[in-house]
């Protein structure tokens, strides 16, 4: 029997609910091949590449460009050379006649929890089963959706769970001293209050300095350590960028400084924009966010360095970076001692999970293993 299979619209983070495919990446009549991009789609959290999943030829693009498209709706038909048109047609003809786009109410996966630790309140996202839990820890005013594209991608073997750092997010905004250490400090917390004894910490920026404090301070705590464009590598960061962000007030003020988080500016929607602008005007995150910003980067520098514990570390490290990162300089990533993997990905920012997120997971998973 030939084979022929549906091309759908990627569900990525739980409200995703519709895509706009913005353009077709190649043509029909392509061959296709599993990690490849087909196509470039905007979600009311970001713009995106969605990337095949199927190797086969691109026989039939249904969904043409401008499109709006619900999760799990025909984008297009990947199928062998030899089917022929009609059986292309009556697959199309079938699925739109039957296809009901998911409803919210149809959602059956985790929703974010809270938990009282320490005197404050922590989001988190747990997804999947077994294995060493998996923590992730995003970057100094991101939030648990920085791991949109990689969270359930990374739990179909494992459990993951995804937290909203002290200041950031759902999590309380009470932060006392703002350095990497008292962050560090609630992230060992959470661990206690939801029984992780032990796990593989995955830290983005802030959070893999974060990752490191723990692991030098309980290294009984920690199986490996990933970390992705890691601060505390060295000195260096984009001063510029710390200040804009946590000054921006409006849409036109955030919005060149949300850009340099990625190689590909355009990736940065509107949506997006005035997602983390309602996440600013929150009470008591402009005083987190200041916080934080005096004490962990005083003066234009990163003041928690953490390559001398590095090295002290005795469990596995991957260290993941952009080429193109903006933020820290991927020269951070030069150097580090010998039980240290190194990572680069090409035409990739300071967000590289999000902007190589099939890479990033396939090596990280590769890792865990």
């Amino acid at each position: 029997m030939s084979a022929i299979f549906k091309l759908t619209m990627p569900k990525w983070g739980l409200s995703m609910t519709e895509g706009r495919l913005v353009s077709w990446l190649v043509d029909e009549g392509a061959q296709i091949e599993p990690g490849m991009e087909v196509c470039d789609v905007e979600t009311d959290k970001i713009a995106s590449a969605v990337e095949s999943n199927l190797s086969g030829t691109l026989r039939r693009k249904v969904a043409q460009e401008g499109d709006v498209v619900p999760v799990s709706g025909l984008l297009g038909v990947v199928a062998d050379a030899s089917v022929p048109e009609a059986e292309i047609d009556a697959l199309i003809q079938d699925f739109q006649a039957t296809f009901v786009p998911p409803s919210p109410e149809d959602e059956t996966g985790p929703a974010p929890q809270k938990i009282e630790v320490a005197g404050r309140r922590l989001c988190y996202l747990k997804r999947g089963e077994g294995g060493v839990p998996v923590v992730l820890l995003h970057g100094f005013g991101g939030d648990l959706n920085n791991w949109l594209f990689n969270h359930e991608a990374l739990a179909s073997t494992r459990e993951i769970y995804a937290l909203d750092l002290p200041g950031h997010g759902e999590s309380s905004k009470q932060i006392e001293r703002g350095d990497v250490g008292e962050l560090a400090d609630a992230v060992a917390a959470f661990m206690d209050a939801v029984g992780i004894p032990k796990a593989h910490l995955v830290g983005h920026s802030l959070g893999g300095a974060i990752a490191v404090s723990i692991a030098s301070s309980e290294p009984e705590r920690v199986t490996s350590l990933t970390l992705i464009g890691s601060a505390g590598l060295g000195e260096a960061i984009n001063a510029d960028y710390i200040e804009g962000f946590v000054a921006a007030r409006t849409r036109n003020e955030l919005k060149p400084h949300l850009q340099q988080l990625f190689a590909d500016p355009g990736l940065v929607t509107r949506q997006l924009i005035d997602e983390v602008l309602k996440y600013k005007r929150l009470d008591g995150v402009d005083e987190a966010l200041r916080k934080i910003a005096d004490t962990a980067f005083a003066g234009g520098r990163q003041a928690s360095l953490v390559r001398d514990k590095l090295a002290q570390v005795r469990v596995p490290v991957l260290v993941v970076w952009g080429s193109e990162d903006q933020i820290i300089e991927p020269s951070h990533a030069q150097d580090l001692p010998g039980n240290v993997r190194v990572q680069i990905f090409p035409d990739s920012g300071h967000m590289v999970q999000m902007e190589a997120a099939v890479e990033v997971n396939r090596v990280l998973d590769e890792f865990l293993r």
